[in-house]
């Protein structure tokens, strides 16, 4: 018998529909390994279900679920993006009713950044989950174990940190947890236990990561050096895991902590991966590049190791500097996911709030390209003040400066993100399924502004995604780089063809 059974749920053929099949990252759950190693130090019986890269039917699912004979059932709803948590929800409530129609007495309990950001709303809504984390749930968790009786409602409103739903069927939020600190990290949240997984030759990269490593996709590794990004962005919800506060109104940018984990401890992650021949590695941080005395230490230890990974990390425009391009690219860091957003200075300004910094974009991309690494570049669509003209600018941006890859998003006000809020305030229409909030499902319905429709900003955004993969000089571009697999692998993905209920598909 099991403690606890931590759960991955699927939902990835509603939420990226034809590309699910050969395109989609299928990415290990980083923080499902990462609370499933916490609770195991902490000395309880603990497994892992991915039931996505085991493919796994929900029926199948729930049999797996009730035969681990768990005391608590964890889902844990992240995703493949910092985002991503809203759009999991679909596949992992599914999965949680079903489990109750066939274990009526089995504790379910959910942790992800959509149920710290809507606590309250997700039990409201969903009768099949007894209780959420309010933040990334360590201590919660541990605490939660050493509960005999999951149905006794004194003993659940002791628990730091948790929102439950009581045996009357009442909703009672706890006082706050504190997250892990700093300094314990590597006690509390020592990395990941990787013994717990399928092997990692289950799990494949993104099409345009693996276009750098001949375009094999397997085996792919994912992992955090650091938690969380110091910065307030209107658009983004990653920090709302760090909550402390259970008040209303809060968001991402009241909880805007940055940690990481000592180089000497993250070097050990990347021997293991190295040792089992791993070459796609996409570090997850928000944001790795920021503290050299932290990632630069880890790509000197990488370089000496000489591993050859095929690497990509997130970094800002203005936290790139030149002098660390070459430590970058000697560590194998052949990607960077860079948040451009928008060109224009007004609009940046706006999302960035007090982060905001002036930098010269395409002296960047330059430096980037000079030290051989290639850029995702990550640009939106639709946010406050855009226009029409201002969407094309962007388009036209990036069809002047071309990158190895793109990412063109429509606004979303995702759960937890500052945007929300102000979507909330202003009555702005959000979705009503939680694959709503995916960029690539029928039923996205991402935010209209003030100048724009839902409907006119993501029909540009499909328009623009599409004109940029099929552009003749862009194709050639990748041929010339990455050879005739490249190419070929992005003609294939230009032919699946997105259906969208809010453009009357």
């Amino acid at each position: 018998m099991l403690d606890i059974l931590f759960v991955h749920p699927n939902a990835s053929q509603k939420i990226y529909q034809g590309l699910a099949n050969e395109h989609s990252a299928i990415e290990p759950p980083i923080w499902a390994a990462m609370l499933a190693n916490s609770i195991r130090k902490a000395g309880y019986r603990v497994a892992i279900l991915d039931t996505e890269v085991e493919k796994l039917s929900y029926e199948e699912s729930v049999t797996r679920i009730i035969d681990a004979k768990a005391k608590i059932i964890c889902f844990v709803v992240y995703g493949q993006q910092p985002s991503a948590s809203s759009q999991n929800m679909e596949g992992a409530t599914i999965l949680s009713r079903l489990l109750k129609l066939n274990s009526k007495d089995q504790f379910i309990v959910f942790v992800g950044g959509h149920v710290a950001a809507l606590p309250i709303e997700t039990l409201s809504n969903e009768s099949s989950i007894n209780a959420v984390c309010q933040n990334e749930g360590v201590y919660t968790l541990r605490d939660l174990l050493k509960i005999n009786d999951l149905n006794d409602s004194k003993l659940l409103s002791k628990v730091k940190g948790l929102c439950f739903r009581t045996s009357n069927n009442l909703i009672l939020t706890n006082p706050s947890m504190p997250i892990v600190p700093k300094d314990k990290l590597e006690e509390d949240l020592p990395g990941m236990a990787w013994d717990l997984l399928p092997p990692l030759s289950k799990y494949r990269t993104a099409g345009w990561h693996s276009w750098s490593n001949k375009s094999q996709k397997e085996p792919f590794a994912a992992l955090y050096t650091s938690l969380g990004c110091p910065y307030r962005c209107s658009f983004c919800m990653i920090n709302i895991i760090n909550r402390t506060d259970p008040g209303e109104n809060i968001s991402s940018a009241d909880s805007n902590y940055f940690r990481f984990w000592s180089p000497e401890f993250i070097i050990k992650q990347f021997d293991y991966l190295a040792e089992i021949g791993v070459k796609n590695v996409k570090i997850a941080d928000e944001l790795f590049v920021l503290n050299p005395n932290h990632f630069m230490k880890i790509c000197k230890m990488i370089k000496e190791r000489n591993y050859k990974f095929n690497i990509w990390a997130y970094s800002r425009i203005d936290t790139c500097k030149p002098q660390y391009l070459d430590a970058l690219k000697e560590a194998g860091v052949n990607w960077l996911g860079l948040g451009i957003e928008n060109p224009d200075t007004v609009i940046r300004k706006e999302i960035h709030k007090d982060g905001f910094k002036e930098i010269k974009i395409l002296d960047l991309i330059d430096m980037i390209h000079s030290a051989g690494i290639d850029i995702g570049a990550n640009y939106i669509f639709g946010l406050p003040h855009d226009t029409f003209e201002s969407m094309n600018n962007t388009l036209n941006f990036a069809l002047n400066n071309l990158t190895g890859m793109v990412n063109f998003y429509s606004a979303m006000a995702y759960p937890g993100s500052p945007l929300y809020l102000d979507a909330k305030k202003k009555q702005v229409a959000l979705p009503i399924k939680y694959v709503g909030y995916s960029q690539h499902s029928y039923e996205t319905l991402n935010m209209a502004n003030e100048n724009l429709s839902a409907a006119e900003i993501l029909r540009f955004r499909d328009y623009a995604w599409n004109k940029y993969n099929t552009d003749p000089k862009y194709l050639n571009l990748l041929e010339q780089k990455f050879g005739i697999e490249a190419r070929k692998n992005l003609e294939n993905v230009t032919k699946i063809k997105l259906k969208r209920q809010l453009l009357g598909d």
